[in-house]
């Protein structure tokens, strides 16, 4: 059984940094694309950084580029996200999901392609106060 849980979340004040884990069991994300995504009240889920199974291909939502670095640790089998300079904006639940690496597509809209996500983990919630 594929179980994603997610750590690392917390309550920040604006400027601070978070890191976010993810990992798996019963599936080796080297094998798989990982996106993290977030959703924050009312508003719908998006993808906030992708990495390609093989750690070589990044894509991040604009609003998180510069400020946000995801990467890979094989030998933990997680894949984390490095969350600086957080603004109030950033508040949301965060979650982490797989994948196949599309080959029919590339770019922040196929990389958001949610359905084509098999697994998900519970989230973990990010605050961050003014």
């Amino acid at each position: 059984q594929v179980q994603l849980v997610e750590s690392g979340g917390g309550l920040v004040h604006a400027g601070g940094s978070l890191t976010l884990s993810c990992a798996a069991s019963g599936r080796t994300l080297s094998s798989y694309a990982v996106g993290w995504f977030r959703q924050a009240p009312g508003k719908e889920r998006h993808l906030v950084a992708y990495i390609s199974s093989n750690g070589l291909h990044k894509t991040y939502e604009r609003s998180v580029e510069g400020r946000f670095t995801i990467s890979r640790d094989n030998a933990k089998n997680t894949v984390s996200l490095q969350l600086n300079s957080l603004r109030p904006e950033d508040t949301a639940v965060y979650s982490c999901a797989t994948r196949s690496d599309p080959d029919y597509c590339e770019g922040y809209d196929c990389y958001n392609q949610q359905i084509l996500y098999d697994y998900w983990g519970q989230g973990t919630q990010v605050t961050v106060h003014p």
